[in-house]
């Protein structure tokens, strides 16, 4: 509880303390009990359920028609990055997650410390969940929103990756796919006698290269449909064998106009033949919220400006239930997944402040 300090060293110090506990993906279960013990210690909440590694805490008011139910969502885990120990410097928190997204975390703690729960003009439920920085099948929220089906009944899902205080609409989905071209080997001082695969691969990697984003407008926002090569090996025969196997990873970012489908069609238009493709991470993309009286007031609460979310992030998940979403957080986009990542405590005051606003006023 924040007891006699004031707001933003509360949240200086809630930062701190969560940067403080290491979480890379698959490793959440010290934070998850951390931030558990907290929630319980809290008697505002109604309902705090743990699924996994995740936990959902609920708080309800008086039953009134046309009660808003908000959810803020955000995950523990972090990328595995090079950090030094969590520290406080020059108005920054660094460490790793500091910016992605333990910032969003301290702020939806401390709001849970500080706001008037049960007085509201809505219903809260937050989510803090495990595994969001891995591969889409594995990570936590599906389970949660599978096994909690009141996640299913909220009229907005605000999740607090970090935007430095915008709002950012939609994401755009993402396809991880294996590109696995096929030769025949030979000595390299007679390549005449082989086939490279390196070379078939390279004649697509070059086409890639070339390729110009394509833009997608929807609802006054543009969102670019990218298709980038992340990593490539031979087959490792030897510096003087030409191989017979050359892998490329493939990401695909698609507009959230474009189904899961029909971007997995694209991409195989594109690869046209010349390799396999093995899908192996499938996100779907997700429409903006835009036009949504939550949204709107959200935004005039003070959020510093509305853009698409290039990237992309769990409002898809929402989305698919039915459920608008959107993404606006407190952390430094340009800082996430980065050595020695750090944000401003600026910011995160800042955020604290138009989320609190927003609630109180709704």
């Amino acid at each position: 509880m924040t007891g006699t300090r004031s707001v933003p060293a509360a949240l200086d110090e809630v930062l701190l303390w969560l940067s403080g506990i290491a979480s890379p993906t698959g490793e959440e279960r010290a934070i998850a009990d951390a931030v558990e013990a907290r929630l319980r210690a809290n008697p505002a909440w109604t309902r705090v359920v743990r699924i996994g590694d995740s936990i959902v805490a609920e708080a309800r008011g008086e039953p009134t028609p046309g009660r808003a139910r908000i959810g803020l969502v955000g995950h523990l885990d972090t990328v595995r990055t090079e950090n030094g120990l969590a520290r406080i410097e020059a108005g920054r928190c660094h460490g790793a997650g500091a910016s992605d997204m333990k910032s969003g975390l301290a702020v939806m703690l401390v709001l849970s410390e500080t706001l008037p729960m049960g007085r509201l003009g809505c219903d809260l439920t937050f989510v803090f969940y495990a595994r969001e920085e891995g591969p889409f099948a594995d990570n936590e929220l599906g389970r949660v929103l599978s096994e909690d089906g009141s996640l299913a009944r909220l009229d907005l899902a605000v999740c607090l990756e970090p935007s430095d205080n915008r709002l950012h609409l939609g994401c755009c989905g993402s396809i991880h796919a294996t590109l696995t071209f096929e030769g025949r080997t030979g000595h390299s001082a007679r390549p005449w006698e082989a086939d490279s695969a390196l070379t078939r691969g390279a004649e697509l990697l070059c086409e890639l290269g070339r390729l110009a984003p394509i833009p997608s407008v929807i609802d006054g926002l543009t969102y670019r449909t990218v298709t980038t090569a992340t990593q490539a090996r031979d087959g490792g025969r030897g510096r003087n064998v030409v191989p017979d196997r050359f892998v490329v990873n493939v990401n695909h970012r698609f507009a959230p106009s474009i189904s899961l489908a029909q971007a997995q069609d694209d991409l195989r238009a594109l690869v046209g033949g010349r390799a396999r493709v093995d899908f192996t991470d499938l996100s779907p993309a997700a429409l903006p919220a835009a036009s949504h009286p939550l949204v709107a007031k959200l935004t005039q609460a003070g959020a510093r400006g509305v853009e698409a979310k290039q990237a992309w992030t769990d409002v898809a998940r929402f989305a698919s239930l039915g459920v608008p979403a959107v993404n606006f957080g407190p952390g430094e986009s340009a800082q996430a997944h980065q050595k020695d990542e750090s944000t401003s405590l600026a910011l995160v005051h800042e955020g604290y402040g138009i989320l609190h606003r927003w609630l109180t006023e709704l």
